[in-house]
């Protein structure tokens, strides 16, 4: 083999380089076809106009002349008005003579039941006091019941009495907005 010197070799050119059989690029050729319909559409065109200007020349139309007749004004008054329409309605006169009959349910003699919310049972009064500070904090009161169960002794966290159920709704979503989620509402209970 013999030994070929890169070092020194002079760099050839990549684009310039021209592929061996290939013919180059072809010559363009006029589009003649182009060309036939441009001058195919441009005929028709003036074709067309000319026929257009022919028939105007060739046609005549008579002009026929036709009296306007006569308007006869009459003077009204601006300041009459038209005359009154009749009443096609019924309904205006039935009105006026119609007397409603009301039903109203006769008022429950059953008194109204107050509301509480409570929001936890614990086990523990530590963490029934805690929650019963966290209460406090949003500027709410609430009372920490000790109650006996079937399972032993519970602390209940409990808001209220309230007199509308809406009322301790609106406290439950103070509650809500302050992370204490959890709180139910239900009918007073005493202790």
């Amino acid at each position: 083999m013999t030994s070929r010197d890169y070092a020194n070799r002079k760099p050839t050119r990549k684009g310039s380089t021209k592929k061996r059989g290939s013919k180059g690029n072809p010559p363009k050729r006029f589009p003649v076809l182009l060309l036939l319909i441009t001058l195919a559409g441009l005929t028709g065109f003036g074709y067309v106009l000319w026929l257009l200007n022919s028939t105007d020349e060739t046609v005549t139309t008579p002009v026929v002349v036709v009296d306007k007749p006569k308007k006869t004004t009459v003077k009204k008054d601006p300041n009459a008005l038209p005359p009154a329409p009749e009443e096609e309605w019924t309904y205006l006169k039935e009105l006026e003579n119609k007397k409603v009959e009301v039903d109203l349910p006769a008022a429950s003699t059953k008194p109204k039941r107050p509301y509480q919310m409570q929001c936890g049972s614990f086990r523990k009064e530590s963490q029934a006091n805690s929650l019963k500070a966290t209460i406090a904090f949003q500027g709410l009161e609430a009372q920490v019941r000790k109650v006996k169960g079937t399972s032993g002794m519970w602390y209940k966290v409990v808001l209220g009495p309230y007199d509308m159920k809406r009322d301790a709704e609106r406290q439950r979503h103070v509650l809500q907005n302050s992370g204490t989620n959890g709180c139910q509402i239900w009918f007073w209970e005493s202790s």
